[in-house]
């Protein structure tokens, strides 16, 4: 590409936020450039393709649930706290119902439905709707009333994410976005009064050999290398070295620059540094994933926050009986009412017991979780049930034993169990507040334990992804200057910038998010 090359916007990075900041560009008659150092679709096309949306959208009136902005509000402003102004959220609720009309435009599809009559991490093929949070569980539920807010991309299986990119992906095109793959900005070019005019980057000809080398190991990873990186680290590193070795330097300019490059769940020394509780975590994401996006705005000027932020998933469900257990620490305490969203609950575990700890069932449990797989997982979801339920756990005649086989402390572990069994049967309800309709007595062996720490197996990781990133104008998406103001010319969106979900996490928050900042900062980087 010339040197001269001229663009009104450049995004840098193509994944849910990066193509809803190019659309919105090219809607408003902007040439756009989008750049991204793989291939498109970052951690979005990898993920379940969970919108979180509300306040009474036509999916959940289809459905016969009622909703309202103030619902909408009431619940999440427990799980965003000051991750954004009371007026930013208020707002994302409010554009809620325009936000899924906008994908649904894009091409994106979605469905009404039923929700599922039982409680999981991720629905079967019959439903597209779901409870994706914390609606339901304590103490949530206390401050608003549940509505299922979880839409799921029209497609089977797990293939949601991948095809909402696609969709995106395709409008993005159609309008005249040029996309550029296997382009790695490594540096942002500035004015002398520091304004952002354009970007340096280096590209691999994907029409060249180690390009063609490159892309079948990239297909051959791209999905295992999300859920499970250690399994293929070493080829990953090898579709790196073959990118860098081939790449030449380029050049473009714009008028505005937009950062959309994802998180930083693959550095691990950022990770070192500002969550060290979160080492053990299996990095969710792709390789892109290193921060450099944020790196770009902070070499810029700019400043980041909430940088010690991770969601951290320990999915516990479905089977939605695997929720009627007890998860315990090692001094045998009560992590958390275990019908919490897996990386609220998750959070609990990894800073308060130091990514350690059980799942503790009965014997009348244990045979109910098998009895519910056939109708309430997924097909990769077996595969995970399948090692649990073989090798993937231990057993015992009593509580005291199952201790002893996991070096759970003994008297802290049958105190738990005897406490959650009291509030049972005297009728106060279980001490941790779990729903009552999860809560069986726990009192029949033999008994059987889960490891649900953070470094269980491989094949029981706890995945995690990063949640801060540079601050940004909340009513524009500009990137904030740490001196005052902000860096001209320069916007961040998606998981490179501080948003609606860089507090708390459930799940289609942070899709919802790339769209509502992607759109925004697309919206202000043309001046409309």
């Amino acid at each position: 590409m010339p040197a001269g090359d001229r663009y009104d916007v450049i995004v840098v990075g193509f994944g849910a936020a990066g193509a809803a900041a190019a659309i919105e560009a090219a809607d408003r008659g902007a040439r756009v450039l989008v750049l991204d150092r793989g291939y498109g679709g970052g951690a979005t096309a990898y993920s379940g393709g969970i919108v979180y949306a509300g306040a009474g959208t036509p999916e959940q009136q289809a459905g016969g649930y009622a909703d309202s902005v103030d619902g909408m509000r009431a619940y999440l402003a427990q799980e965003v706290g000051d991750a954004v102004r009371a007026e930013t959220l208020t707002r994302f609720c409010e554009e809620s119902p325009a936000m899924i009309e906008w994908l649904k435009a894009q091409g994106v599809g979605f469905r009404g439905d039923a929700v599922p009559s039982y409680k999981t991490s991720y629905p079967t093929d019959d439903h597209y709707l779901y409870y994706s949070g914390n609606e339901k569980a304590h103490p949530y539920v206390t401050e608003a009333h549940p509505a299922p807010r979880g839409h799921r991309v029209l497609a089977p299986g797990m293939s949601s994410g991948r095809i909402l990119f696609e969709r995106l992906r395709d409008s993005a095109l159609a309008k005249g976005v040029r996309f550029i793959p296997l382009a790695q900005v490594h540096k942002l070019i500035q004015a002398d009064d520091g304004r952002v005019t354009g970007v340096c980057y280096r590209v691999l000809d994907p029409a060249g050999r180690r390009a063609r080398q490159h892309r079948v190991v990239s297909k051959a990873t791209g999905k295992l290398g999300t859920w499970m990186p250690g399994v293929v680290a070493g080829a990953v590193q090898r579709a790196e070295r073959l990118r860098v070795s081939a790449s030449r330097e380029a050049q473009a300019h714009a008028g505005a620059v937009i950062l959309a490059a994802g998180g930083f769940v693959h550095n691990r020394q950022w990770m070192t540094r500002y969550a060290p509780e979160f080492s053990k975590i299996s990095p969710l994401g792709t390789v892109g994933d290193d921060g450099a996006g944020i790196q770009l705005g902070l070499d810029a000027g700019g400043k980041t926050d909430k940088m010690g932020n991770v969601t951290a998933w320990r999915f516990l469900s479905p089977p939605s009986a695997f929720l009627e257990g007890l998860t315990v620490g090692a001094d045998g305490r009560r992590i958390a009412n275990e019908d919490l969203y897996g990386a609220t609950h998750g959070d609990v575990l990894m800073r308060a017991f130091g990514g350690t700890g059980w799942a503790i069932y009965d014997a009348a449990t244990w045979r109910k979780i098998r009895t519910q797989i056939k109708e309430q997982t997924q097909v990769f979801q077996r595969l995970q049930l399948w090692y649990l339920l073989t090798i993937g756990h231990k057993k015992a005649d009593t509580i005291e034993g199952l201790a002893a086989k996991n070096g759970i402390d003994s008297y802290g572990l049958r105190r738990t169990v005897d406490e959650y069994n009291h509030g049972i049967r005297s009728g106060a309800g279980d001490p941790a507040r779990k729903d009552a309709s999860l809560c069986p007595p726990m009192d029949r062996g033999p008994f059987y334990s889960i490891d649900i720490s953070a470094d269980s197996s491989l094949f029981y990781p706890i995945p995690g992804l990063t949640l801060g990133g540079l601050v940004v104008d909340e009513d524009t998406g500009a990137v904030v200057h740490r001196n005052g103001g902000t860096v001209a010319g320069l916007y961040a969106a998606g998981r490179n910038a501080v948003g609606v979900c860089s507090n708390s996490y459930v799940s289609g928050l942070s899709i919802a998010d790339c769209v509502f900042s992607g759109r925004r900062a697309g919206a202000a980087s043309v001046g409309l």
